[in-house]
């Protein structure tokens, strides 16, 4: 996460449509009509469901529609096949090229409009008004003429060695992503640059803004997926310096059951998240092993009633009733997201990867980005010794528990705010590094030192402080097994 200030302030207006509006045209302006001596870079800061990919759709309509060719970068295959998808269907008469390597051919939902052409070979698509591609195929393209637009998407997820790979084929771009999702991945380790400006594991964004001090980031002021039990808590504890708000509010999303609970209490917890829009489900504490078998049995239980309790969730968009490709399971390593799916299916219940509705399961780096009505999380420090910096990562959290639509459950075991206690950061503080002083932290380490530590660059855990913010919400919904 990064500190940025917005070149829009938009909270002195009521509506949240009028805000996200007059933030989406701030933003189009300049992107599409950049004043004389702007930045040749604009950057956006999107909360979970602000509407990232309508802005990026839009500045793509925009641009071609003034006359000029543009080049998209995603940082996955699935997010660039999601972004043409989107275009082709938002704009037919764009012509679109979806640019991919030998052994990464696009999805079929990307190559089913005719006015999508796919092809290795960049050459092939120099004449369409768009091509998309991922970073990492971007880079591998030579000897073709810059484009003088490009749009970078999610781009807090891109490593900055990879936007300088990619920054000689454009002039201009508009740089998209959530500051408050996890850090770009590497398996190297980045000691030796950490705390330098070009350290090539800072994410894009952090790396621009960095040496383009002239560049004042936007933001998009409204989640239009978070409910309005969710985006206050969302917004205080993972985007304290780009605040946000719900575009719903109170009582304008239900999630009814059809059937009675059984006096158990995950159907206890099911009630109360769908009164509130959160429940902790909270077991026994104890020191478990990663794959906790009696955590994982809960949560597949609680996915089970959410399927036979028929709920219907009621929206803005209508009453639709809660099916399984409307319900995730959210976990922090692969093994525990395994260990669920076997639970599951052990139940009947279809999973990812069976054939028609089934529910999803993943980590959180494969949620991100993704959308449902109600999820089940289970909490990345639950039954654990230590708060390693892995289980820590603000990102990480605040992708569990911003997936939601109307409510999310989350499992774990008692001692957690104990263990956060115990397990204070002990990462060394480098000098230059970005500068992360959480709301909360001024009383803990006086107000006085605060402006000598910032002038030093320090750097201070704010997954510690995020984390105490979440649970003293969810305690209370608390429900104890």
């Amino acid at each position: 996460m990064t500190s940025t200030v917005s070149f829009l302030d938009t909270t002195a207006l009521a509506d949240p449509g009028a805000a996200a509006d007059a933030a989406v045209s701030a933003i189009l302006d300049a992107t599409v009509r950049p004043a004389p001596g702007a930045p040749r870079g604009v950057v956006v800061d999107s909360p979970p469901g602000a509407g990232k990919s309508t802005l990026v759709v839009r500045a793509a309509q925009e641009l071609v529609g003034s006359g000029e060719r543009l080049m998209i970068v995603a940082q996955t295959n699935s997010q660039v096949d999601d972004l043409v998808d989107r275009l082709a269907q938002k704009a037919p008469d764009m012509t679109i090229g979806r640019l991919h390597g030998a052994d990464a051919l696009p999805a079929a939902e990307a190559l089913r409009h005719p006015n999508v052409t796919a092809s290795g070979k960049p050459a092939d698509l120099l004449g369409l008004d768009v091509v998309v591609a991922t970073a990492a195929k971007w880079q591998w393209v030579r000897d073709v003429e810059p484009w003088r637009h490009a749009i970078v998407d999610e781009a807090y997820q891109m490593r900055s060695d990879a936007l300088l790979a990619v920054a000689r084929l454009f002039e201009r771009a508009l740089f998209v992503g959530d500051p408050g999702q996890l850090d770009p991945f590497t398996v190297v380790g980045t000691e030796q640059w950490s705390g330098l400006s070009h350290d090539p594991s800072n994410s894009a964004v952090v790396t621009l803004l960095a040496h383009n001090p002239a560049i004042q980031p936007h933001r998009l002021p409204v989640s239009w997926r978070l409910p309005a039990t969710a985006a206050p808590l969302i917004s205080e504890a993972f985007y304290p310096y780009t605040p946000f708000r719900a575009g719903t509010g109170p009582g304008d999303r239900l999630l009814v059951p059809a059937a009675r609970a059984d006096g158990s209490a995950v159907d206890a917890a099911i009630d109360e998240a769908a009164e509130y829009g959160w429940s902790l489900l909270e077991l026994p504490a104890r020191h478990t092993v990663r794959t906790d078998p009696q955590a994982v049995a809960v949560v597949a239980a609680t996915v089970r009633r959410l399927l036979e309790r028929s709920l219907t969730a009621s929206s803005e968009q209508g009453h639709r009733p809660l099916t399984a490709d409307r319900i995730a399971v959210g976990t922090a390593h692969r093994d525990q997201a395994a260990a669920v799916r076997a639970a599951l299916a052990s139940l009947g219940i279809p999973v990812d990867g069976t054939a028609g509705q089934a529910v999803t399961v993943d980590t959180a780096n494969r949620l991100q980005g993704r959308e449902y009505d109600v999820t089940v999380v289970l909490h990345p420090l639950s039954g654990r010794h230590d708060a390693t910096a892995f289980h820590l990562e603000t990102g990480r959290l605040c992708v569990l528990a911003s997936r939601h639509r109307h409510a999310c459950i989350v499992v774990a075991r008692a001692g957690i705010p104990e263990l956060l206690d115990e397990h204070p950061a002990t990462d060394p503080v480098q000098l230059g590094s970005a500068v992360r002083i959480p709301q909360g932290w001024e009383s803990r380490i006086g107000r006085e030192v605060v402006p000598l530590l910032e002038r030093v660059g320090a750097q201070f855990p704010d997954g510690w402080e995020a984390n105490h913010r979440v649970l003293a919400e969810l305690v209370e919904h608390r429900v104890r097994l």
